[in-house]
């Protein structure tokens, strides 16, 4: 995936939302149009793959390729109160206190610190939820020394099949399988780690905008064993949302699987064409958790 590296500057976050760029912190805001880079099948008639690590020799690291599409994307801030997870997958949530966690350079500190955090949040955000397991986190940077910096292609992280199997494989057998009587879901925990996002912002589309017969069963192939995400295709009427300015003092909930309801979302970063020449580069980390009730 391409990255940019950009030089950080100054911000300062604007106590209302504008329209265009903000130009007191170099923040784009408002609504937007922006090309997103959607599924497109192999050309030959096989099962979608993807190769996480290096391939093996004589393999492409992937057989499908990519559909670009020019999409409105509205910013959310201002009404974030109108979005929910149990209807459209995503949630915005303001005013969290500062983290224990400052530097997000350790493994160690990141699981001591910053996990009890995000099980917190997790349990007072989402009703019925009665047990949280951190499974996994993931830290983007755009710079071309990161390993792994921010995704651009339109994505859920897991499909139905992928997300239950991650019970038995996170958890003790005789806890997975009662568990996997009550509600589960998978949702990330989103935010920036330098400040509020100047540049390649995060797109998510509203799960009621997206039908089933977007999504595509893509294999993720990993040295020891392979997993599944969801690939998706552009449909008529999705509908395509961002949160400018993401700072952090702020979550971005991301709901990727939930048994009950059903509500997923579809994500993906974006080279936002109002970004100005200077602005810094984003950071961010995302942290993934299996809740139970």
């Amino acid at each position: 995936m391409a990255t940019t590296t950009q030089t950080a500057i100054s911000s300062t976050q604007p106590s209302k939302p504008i329209n265009a760029v903000d130009s007191a912190s170099n923040i784009p805001r408002g609504p937007v149009t922006a090309s997103l880079s959607f599924f497109s099948p192999p050309t030959e008639d096989s099962v979608a793959y993807q190769y996480v690590e290096p391939q093996p020799t004589g393999h492409p690291q992937r057989n499908f390729s990519d559909a670009y599409h020019d999409i409105q994307i509205s910013d959310i801030r201002g009404s974030e109160s109108d979005f929910s997870l149990d209807t459209n997958a995503f949630k915005a949530v303001s005013s969290v206190p500062l983290s224990s966690e400052i530097d997000f350079n350790s493994d160690d500190s990141v699981k001591q610190k910053y996990y009890p955090e995000v099980e917190s949040l997790l349990l007072k955000h989402l009703p019925g939820a009665s047990r949280v397991h951190i499974f996994d986190y993931t830290i983007r940077r755009t710079s071309p020394s990161a390993p792994r910096g921010p995704v651009n292609r339109v994505h859920i992280d897991q499909t139905p099949s992928s997300a239950l199997a991650r019970v038995p494989l996170h958890l003790p057998a005789d806890e997975a399988s009662e568990l996997l009587k009550s509600r589960v879901r998978i949702v990330n925990v989103w935010r920036p780690l330098n400040g509020a996002v100047e540049s390649f912002p995060l797109a998510f589309a509203d799960s009621t905008s997206v039908p089933d017969e977007a999504l595509v069963n893509v294999k993720l192939r990993y040295p020891d064993h392979t997993g599944e995400t969801s690939g998706v295709k552009k449909t008529d009427g999705q509908r395509w949302h961002y949160w400018s300015g993401i700072d952090g003092d702020e979550r971005l909930l991301l709901q990727c699987f939930d048994s009950e309801k059903g509500a997923r979302v579809p994500h993906t970063a974006f080279a936002d064409p109002r970004t100005k020449e200077g602005a810094k580069g984003r950071e961010s980390i995302e942290v993934r958790a299996l809740i139970f009730g």
